[in-house]
């Protein structure tokens, strides 16, 4: 399974700043099971609220494209994903990333991400996937 970093996710879908390499759009086109964490849509939500992600439908229109139609599953918060975010080393300060990056070990996942802090979690153990 892949786990898609909030903003790849909405790259993949044509919402962020630019298309996403050919690499990573082959490589999540071509998974049998692609999932977000459930904080990707708290934090998609909060870009969209904020203004700083527009989209072409309503929040509930897009929700039900982007992860219905798009065949994306939602990995739940669960304690130890809580805990794991909690300890995981203070590369980066941004509490939903750490989620995401909780969210990859403990669903032992590959997690699909363009952020330049994430490789200094050597908790991923080869499980990163960058462009």
């Amino acid at each position: 399974m892949i786990l898609l970093d909030t903003h790849v996710w909405l790259r993949w879908l044509n919402v962020g700043s630019g298309p996403l390499p050919t690499a990573l759009v082959d490589l999540i086109e071509e998974a049998e099971a692609v999932s977000v964490s459930a904080v990707s849509v708290w934090e998609a939500a909060w870009l969209v609220r904020g203004g700083r992600v527009e989209l072409r439908a309503t929040w509930e229109d897009w929700l039900q494209i982007a992860l219905h139609e798009a065949g994306v599953d939602v990995e739940p918060m669960t304690e130890s994903i809580a805990s794991r975010a909690a300890w995981l080393p203070i590369h980066h300060r941004d509490p939903a990333d750490r989620f995401i990056i909780a969210t990859a070990i403990e669903t032992d996942s590959r997690l699909v991400s363009l952020d330049a802090t994430f490789p200094l979690y050597t908790e991923l153990a080869g499980g990163l996937v960058q462009a």
